[in-house]
């Protein structure tokens, strides 16, 4: 028995101590192949998936560098069955490979005669094959190869794609020299992106994912189709490919619902392109409109599933998808993994955080008593309604005021996803509301004012989570949210990780109701924050410190569990 902060359970569960000396060494080693499940206070919980070994497996990682991990750091002898079935995970994925063969075309080949015996005979697999060339190869027909990918992920034999990609239609596209260059992370991760030639890259809000959007367009040379999350977004995106690359305006198209414009590089919104008129997707055919050479998915743990059916088309094209957390709230992680591409890489908030490229964050929970007349209209609802009530009690209002006047000179973002309680919290805060029928027009205009220190406040719905970049913005109160979301809880934390001029501290405050699902789901969300290594504190909103008493003798701390 070693002094390790990490204990290893046979039902592959893993425990790591989190106040233990190596703890931080640890999480970053079985990060890349263990998904964090619980975070507690002191013991934060991981589990060993089969989709987060093949991860590792695509990314470069072995299961020796795996076994090694798990050894070093565990407490107890790591049981010895846990170890062969890591082995043997890994071993499946690249026993199937899809290549280009010169006479038949796309083929299923493998190392493994039994495997490939197996997979035919499945009846998800059987479909989507055709002739046998020999014994270890099969014929595949081009348009089948997504879908063939997603079925064999779901029998437990991942296919390597190494069939290779068209280059699309040509395009020059050079990078700016001028004032700036790529960060080393972004750098390699342009790298690991371009070796794989399709997979996603997972980076912080504010660490420059659209600058590795950027790189791999001038690495491709070729038309290009960004996807984003609204309109703002993809405008954020044009002002960025103007200032960094060599791409003129005239060369940039938007399509939305305002515009219809196909250009050689072309930023359309999730939004337009999943619009249904009569039962049918007008707008999918812009995939087609040109040859593209690279289609870039922006906060790809987003994608909606009509744009999975369509991705799986196009799967001889190179894709990227970028995104602060691969986690999708509706279980579709393979289908990201089997249609986007693997994760080519993925740098840890703290580790960009302490190069100085996001803002150092403080994360705070306050919990708030319901009166009791909330407390009563709490204990009588449906189920159903149970945590809108405890989600916008009025109980969170004077606290709210009571946070924001700690910060009284700080840009701050109230965020909130139920609208009666936004437009409350605009009278009460005398602050703009920002929510889902603010025009776009309207939308610039009050982040303009916000960056340009007009507007010292402003109350925001889920339509700042996404792509909004406002790097005045220092202090975060959550006072609502869409239930457990931990992908949520990361895009809100982005809002203020931007890096500050004075290197000042972001602070980041979660307002909850004490004793009601409120909370549950909050504990939820904040797996999220414990993935990333920050730590959180819980307080009492009746010891809440007053202006300039941020860590001061009032400040009284609750178990975080």
């Amino acid at each position: 028995m070693n002094d390790g902060p990490l204990i290893v359970q046979s039902d592959k569960t893993l425990l790591l101590e989190v106040d233990h000396p190596q703890a931080r060494d640890c999480r970053a080693a079985i990060a890349p192949f263990a998904e964090l499940e619980r975070s507690p206070e002191h013991v934060h919980t991981y589990r060993v998936t089969p989709l987060a070994l093949w991860n590792a497996r695509a990314a470069g990682h072995d299961a020796e560098q795996v076994v090694d991990a798990l050894v070093r750091y565990s407490r107890y002898p790591v049981p010895h069955a846990l170890l062969v079935d890591v082995a043997d995970t890994m071993d499946r994925f690249g026993r199937l490979t899809l290549v280009n063969n010169p006479v038949h075309g796309l083929v299923l080949t493998t190392t493994d005669r039994a495997v490939l015996e197996e997979v035919v005979r499945s009846k998800r697999v059987a479909p989507m094959i055709g002739a046998r060339i020999d014994p270890d190869t099969v014929v595949v027909h081009p348009s089948e190869r997504g879908r063939l990918k997603q079925a064999l992920l779901k029998v437990g034999w991942p296919a390597e794609d190494l069939a290779g990609y068209v280059d699309g239609q040509a395009h020059p596209i050079e990078l700016a020299q001028d004032g700036w260059h790529l960060r080393d992370y972004q750098r390699e991760a342009v790298e690991g992106f371009w070796a794989g030639g399709s997979g996603v890259v997972v980076l912080p809000c504010g660490a420059g994912k659209t600058l590795v959007g950027a790189a791999a367009m001038a690495e491709a040379k070729a038309t290009t189709l960004i996807l984003v999350t609204n309109t703002v977004s993809g405008r954020q995106w044009k002002r960025e490919l103007i200032a960094r690359t060599s791409l003129t305006e005239d060369e940039i198209g938007e399509y939305s619902g305002e515009r219809k414009e196909i250009r050689p590089v072309t930023i359309a919104t999730y939004q337009v392109m999943t619009t249904r008129r009569k039962g049918e997707y007008r707008h999918l055919d812009l995939f087609d409109a040109q040859d593209w050479g690279l289609i870039v998915y922006d906060e790809v743990h987003l994608l909606p599933a009509p744009i999975f059916r369509l991705t799986a088309d196009l799967q001889s094209r190179r894709r990227l998808g970028l995104t602060a957390t691969l986690v999708r709230e509706d279980g579709r992680e393979d289908d990201v993994f089997s249609l986007i591409g693997p994760k080519r890489y993925d740098a840890p908030w703290k580790d960009i955080e302490q190069q100085g490229y996001i803002a150092p964050a403080e994360c705070i929970e306050v919990r708030v008593g319901l009166d009791d007349e909330e407390r009563m209209t709490y204990a009588v609802a449906e189920p159903e309604e149970r945590y809108r009530i405890a989600a916008t009690a009025t109980s969170k209002l004077p606290v709210i005021r009571r946070v924001l006047e700690r910060h009284p000179e700080e840009p701050s973002l109230v965020i909130g996803a139920y609208l009666d309680q936004l437009e409350e919290l605009g009278r009460a805060l005398d602050a703009p509301v920002i929510q889902g029928s603010t025009t776009n027009r309207e939308r610039e205009k009050l982040f303009d004012a916000f960056r340009a220190g007009e507007i010292r406040t402003l109350v925001v719905s889920k339509v700042a989570n996404f792509s909004i970049d406002l790097p005045e913005a220092a202090v975060a109160v959550q006072v609502s949210g869409t239930f457990g979301s931990r992908q949520e809880e990361a895009q809100r934390l982005g809002r203020v990780l931007r890096p500050k001029a004075d290197g000042r501290q972001a602070h980041f405050y979660t307002v909850v109701s004490r004793d009601t699902l409120d909370a549950e789901y909050a504990a939820h969300r904040q797996r999220f924050l414990a993935e990333q290594g920050y730590a959180y504190t819980i307080v009492d909103a009746a010891d809440l410190a007053g202006p300039g008493e941020v860590n001061g003798p009032d400040w009284v701390d609750e178990p975080a569990d």
